[in-house]
């Protein structure tokens, strides 16, 4: 299925087309800890680390919370388009995983069980729950691992461009999938990336990259029991359209759909038609 393009007011800054990237985007993700569009940033303890969140949104209204979960090497910031997008809808949650972006660095790297498990800790200490899941890329595998484990704070689920594709699981054939993304996606993007990685440090992403490879992310597909939609660029060659609709047909229920013009980081690219299908899996579920 392909996702087609919607027009929709968010506060904040005017969004790039579906596939872009520019300099209000850019401005919007490297501004926190300082407010901007309606996003605030917070620091709670949890699991013994001062973890960092980006949030916007309402919390006090009728709408379940979304919950942004970012990928590997990165951090909230690339995700804050789609989180001013969904803000006008709903309270809207981008946590800093344990070592990226603004929270603390835990003393080895965290798999992707590990990560959900601080994630899942994360969700009582704020008091969330059942929660839309949303994960992009290794954040797509941490979702997944938290479905899986703990299905009662889990309402609906996305998966983003999620890794890996069996049939490029090293440290190899996900480098060279990256590297072939990287000529599809805005230039703008790499501002962002240079500094999360700064803040990870490369170390840490080269660990968590050889978890990520052996993580059989299929493990968990099987055992969701929420709504699920797939979700990735056309253009995306790390998680290509055979493997976006196999992760869709592991899931009991789950539905794939691809978003066209955006690559890899379609999260980033097209806020505006990943908020909608974000919407229109939600929606039904609150009928239920």
């Amino acid at each position: 299925m392909t996702l087609r393009p919607t027009r929709r007011a968010a506060p904040g800054p005017r969004p790039s087309p579906p596939g872009r990237f520019g300099l209000a985007e850019l401005r919007l993700a490297l501004a926190a800890p300082r407010p901007a569009a309606g996003l605030t940033s917070e620091f709670r303890l949890v699991g013994g680390l001062r973890t960092h969140t980006r949030r916007g949104g309402d919390p006090n209204g009728d709408t379940p919370a979304v919950v942004l979960v970012h990928g590997l090497a990165v951090s909230h910031r690339y995700l804050t388009p789609l989180a001013v997008a969904l803000a006008a809808t709903h309270p809207v949650y981008v946590p800093d995983l344990p070592g990226f972006g603004l929270t603390e660095h835990p003393g080895v790297a965290y798999d992707a069980p590990r990560h959900a498990a601080h994630l899942a800790a994360w969700l009582r200490a704020y008091r969330l729950g059942p929660v839309c899941l949303v994960g992009h890329s290794f954040g797509a595998e941490v979702a997944a691992a938290l479905a899986a484990r703990h299905p009662e704070l889990v309402r609906a689920l996305v998966l983003a461009g999620p890794t890996s594709d069996p049939a490029a699981r090293s440290r190899r054939g996900q480098v060279g999938r990256w590297l072939v993304d990287a000529l599809r996606e805005a230039r703008l993007q790499a501002p962002i990336l240079l500094r999360d990685v700064w803040d990870a440090r490369p170390r840490r992403v080269v660990a968590t990259l050889s978890l990520s490879v052996r993580n059989a992310i299929e493990a968990d597909l099987v055992r969701v029991t929420v709504p699920t939609l797939v979700l990735t660029g056309a253009r995306d060659p790390v998680v290509p359209a055979g493997w976006r609709e196999e992760a869709a047909r592991l899931v009991p229920g789950g539905r794939a759909v691809a978003v066209p013009a955006a690559a890899h980081n379609v999260a980033t690219t097209a806020p505006g038609p990943v908020a909608d299908a974000i919407r229109g899996l939600v929606a039904p579920v609150l009928q239920r």
